[in-house]
C-alpha cells in the first residue's frame, strides 16, 4: 500500500455505498464453513522449490497462475509467485459506470476466499497444487494493517459490510469486527515523522486493525493458517510499516508449517524504510521490500550508468540475506516510475542485470498494460450474471496488447536459471567500457555482460568457469570458454549470461558456432528485410512460436532497426527453424502491439512485407 495514493484512494469506498445488493457468488460448489478448506498437511506431496526468484503476476485470475506454473515458470526456473490479495474485497465502480480499480483487492471485507473477481475458493486451491507440484511457491499478498475505507457495501463474495462493522469474517458466523477491534487512533496519519502516529492512525482513512488487542491477532492466525494448510508458502504483507513490531511477531510468530514444502512461510514485509521507522525494525519477522535499492539501481540503469553496481551495497542497512529488490512494482510504476515496461528494452536489462547479481531475493514485475490510467483495473470479461465481484478478470494471454508479461520478455525469461545456477557464488567484475558497458564472474559457475550503451560490445574477458559451450540465458546465441577467457558480442541494450548448467554439448544445439551470435535449437539465422510503414514510436518485431522469437511475447521477438536512409525497409538477424511459425509486429513505446494480418508465415523469408 502506498502512501501516495492519497489523491485516488480518498473517500472512494463511499462509492461503493448502496450500488449492489446482496446475490449469491456464482460457484458451482456450496460456500465452506471456513475462509479456506484446510487439507491436511499429509495429503500434500513434497516439493523442492525450484529457486529464490519471484514473478509478481499482478492480477492475474487463479487458473490462469496455475497455467504459468505448470507452462512457463516450472520449466524455466521460477521458484515463486506473488498473487493478489485473495480474501473478500470492497467492489468499487467508478464514477463512469466501470473499472472496478485495481486497489479495491487492498480493501478487505472479510476473510473468505470463496470469491474475487479473480476466481473462487476451490480455482485458488487447484492453483497453489499445480504451483507446488512445478516447483513454485504460492506468495499472498495479504492486508493485517486495515480494513475498508469510509461508507457500506457489498462485498465481492455478497458480505454487507461498513466501516468498522464486518459482521461475517469467515462465512460461518463465527467471527466479527466491530469498532472495539479498531484504532487506538482514530484520524487518519498526519505527522509522518511520529513513529505511534505511522503505526496507530489510519492509513489514507482505512480502517485501522487495533492489532495489539488479541481477539484480532486471533482472526488474522486464523486466515493465515488457512491459507497455509491449503499449501501457500509465503507471504508479501501489505503495509507492514504501519502495524507496531511486537504486533507483527505475535501475528506471525504462530504460524503453521507448510504442507509440501515444509518449514515456517516465507514472509516479506512491505516496509518504505526512513528515520521514523526504518527497514531493519522489521527483519527479525521476514524479509522486507527495499524501496532504496529500486530507487538507486533503476536510476542508475535508467540514464546507463552501470558502474558500481557490482559491487552493491547493503541498500537502507539491509544484507543479501533481507532484502526483496525489485526494478518496479505495481505502486512504483503507476506513482513513482524510474524503469517500466514502458521504457522497453532498458527496463528488460535492468532487470536481467537484477537476476545475475547476488544481492537481495529479486521479485519480477509481469504487468497489464494500464496505459495513463493509474487505477485502472485489470483486462476484464466485464460483468458475469449472479456473481457480485464486479468486473471478473479474463485469462491472461500475453500474446494480447493487454497483458505486458515482462517475465516473459526474451532477455529476462532464462536468467531465473542463471540464478539457480549460480546461486551461492560470489561476483568479480571481468570487463567494463564506460558506464555503460559491465561483465562479471559469478564464482566459476557463471560469467554475465550487459551493454546499455549504443552499438555492439565486442567482449574478451577472463572467466573462472570451465572450458565448454554455453546457452545464452538472456537471449539467444551461444558463447565459449576456453583457456580461462570467453569472447562474446553483446548487442545494444542486451546482455549475454552463461552458467554451468547450461552447456551445449553440440553448439548447433544452441543455434551457433559457440562464438555469441547465434541462435536456437539447430535453426537458421537468417538476415530479414521487411517492408513495413510505421507509425511515430512504433518499431516493428519478428515474434514467433519459439524461445528466440518471443513465444508470442511481441517484445520479446527479435526488434528491427532502421533509419532515415533505409525506411519502411526494417532489418535485423533472426533465427527462423524451417518449421517455425512467426509475423510481423509493431510495438509502440507503451508496448501496445498491431499483428499483421493474415495466416502465421512458416520457416525463413528473406523479404516479408507487412500485411494490412
Amino acid at each position: 500500500m502506498n502512501r501516495r495514493r492519497l489523491g485516488s484512494l480518498t473517500g472512494v469506498a463511499v462509492l461503493a455505498t448502496g450500488l449492489l445488493t446482496a446475490p449469491a457468488p456464482a460457484s458451482s460448489a456450496p460456500a465452506p464453513t471456513a475462509a479456506v478448506p484446510a487439507p491436511a498437511a499429509a495429503e500434500a506431496a513434497a516439493a523442492e522449490q525450484n529457486g529464490g526468484t519471484i514473478v509478481h503476476l499482478f492480477q492475474w485470475n487463479w487458473d490462469s497462475v496455475a497455467a504459468e506454473c505448470e507452462d512457463f515458470l516450472g520449466p524455466n526456473g521460477f521458484g515463486g509467485v506473488q498473487v493478489s490479495p485473495p480474501q473478500e474485497h470492497v467492489v468499487i465502480p467508478s464514477a463512469e459506470g466501470g473499472n472496478y480499480p485495481w486497489w479495491q483487492d487492498y480493501q478487505p471485507v472479510s476473510y473468505q476466499i470463496d470469491n474475487t473477481r479473480r476466481g473462487t475458493a476451490e480455482e485458488f486451491e487447484a492453483m497453489v497444487t499445480t504451483c507446488r507440484e512445478n516447483g513454485v511457491r504460492i506468495y499472498a499478498d495479504v492486508i493485517i494493517n486495515h480494513m475498508t475505507g469510509n461508507g457500506s457495501g457489498t462485498g465481492s463474495h455478497g458480505t454487507e459490510w461498513e466501516k468498522y462493522a464486518y459482521p461475517d469474517l469467515f462465512g460461518d458466523g463465527s467471527a466479527a469486527y466491530g469498532r472495539d477491534d479498531f484504532g487506538p487512533c482514530f484520524e487518519t496519519i498526519d505527522d509522518w515523522n511520529d513513529k505511534w502516529e505511522v503505526q496507530n492512525c489510519e492509513l489514507l482513512e482505512l480502517s485501522n486493525l487495533n492489532t495489539a488487542t488479541p481477539h484480532v491477532r486471533e482472526q488474522l492466525r486464523r486466515y493465515l493458517n488457512g491459507l497455509v494448510d491449503m499449501g501457500v508458502g509465503g507471504f508479501r504483507v501489505d503495509a507492514s510499516k504501519h502495524v507496531p513490531e511486537a504486533d507483527v511477531e505475535a501475528i506471525f510468530g504462530g504460524l503453521n508449517e507448510v504442507p509440501g514444502f515444509g518449514g515456517r512461510p516465507d514472509v516479506y514485509h512491505e516496509v518504505y524504510g526512513d528515520q521514523t521507522v526504518p527497514y531493519t525494525a522489521y527483519t527479525p519477522y521476514g524479509k522486507v521490500t527495499n524501496f532504496d535499492y529500486k530507487n538507486d539501481f533503476a536510476g542508475k540503469f535508467a540514464g546507463g550508468d552501470l558502474a558500481g553496481l557490482v559491487d552493491m551495497p547493503d541498500y537502507g542497512g539491509l544484507t543479501a540475506d533481507e532484502a526483496v529488490v525489485f526494478v518496479d512494482n505495481h505502486d512504483t510504476q503507476r506513482y513513482t516510475p524510474t524503469l517500466t515496461y514502458k521504457d522497453g528494452d532498458r527496463y528488460h536489462l535492468a532487470t536481467a542485470f537484477m537476476l545475475a547479481h547476488p544481492y537481495g531475493t529479486p521479485v519480477v514485475m509481469s504487468s497489464y498494460d494500464f496505459g495513463d490510467n493509474q487505477t485502472e483495473g485489470p483486462p476484464s470479461v466485464g460483468e458475469v450474471d449472479g456473481n457480485p465481484a464486479g468486473w471478473i478478470t479474463e485469462d491472461t494471454d500475453c500474446s494480447s496488447a493487454d497483458w505486458v508479461c515482462e517475465h516473459r520478455d526474451g532477455t529476462v525469461a532464462g536468467m531465473a536459471a542463471f540464478r539457480n545456477s549460480t546461486d551461492g557464488t560470489g561476483i568479480t567484475q571481468r570487463a567494463a567500457d564506460g558506464s555503460s558497458r559491465v561483465a562479471f564472474d559469478r564464482g566459476d559457475r557463471g560469467f554475465a555482460a550487459f551493454n546499455a550503451g549504443g552499438g555492439t560490445w565486442n567482449v574478451t574477458a577472463t572467466t573462472a568457469m570451465p572450458d565448454g559451450v554455453y546457452e545464452n540465458a538472456a537471449g539467444s546465441g551461444s558463447a565459449t570458454v576456453s583457456g580461462d577467457q570467453v569472447t562474446v558480442d553483446v548487442p545494444a541494450e542486451g546482455a549475454v549470461a552463461i552458467h554451468v548448467d547450461g552447456v551445449c554439448a553440440d553448439p548447433a544445439e544452441c543455434g551457433g558456432d559457440g562464438d555469441g551470435d547465434g541462435g536456437g535449437d539447430g535453426d537458421d539465422t537468417v538476415e530479414i528485410s521487411a517492408t513495413a510503414h510505421t507509425d511515430w514510436g512504433q518499431e516493428v518485431y519478428v515474434v514467433g512460436g519459439t524461445d528466440a522469437l518471443g513465444s508470442w511475447n511481441p517484445t520479446g521477438g527479435v526488434k528491427l532497426s532502421t533509419d532515415e536512409s533505409t525506411y519502411p525497409q526494417w532489418t535485423g538477424q533472426v533465427t527462423i527453424g524451417a518449421d517455425d511459425e512467426w509475423k510481423l509486429v509493431k510495438v509502440d513505446g507503451s508496448g501496445n502491439a498491431q499483428w499483421e494480418s493474415g495466416g502465421n508465415r512458416v520457416g525463413p523469408d528473406s523479404a516479408p512485407v507487412w500485411r494490412d
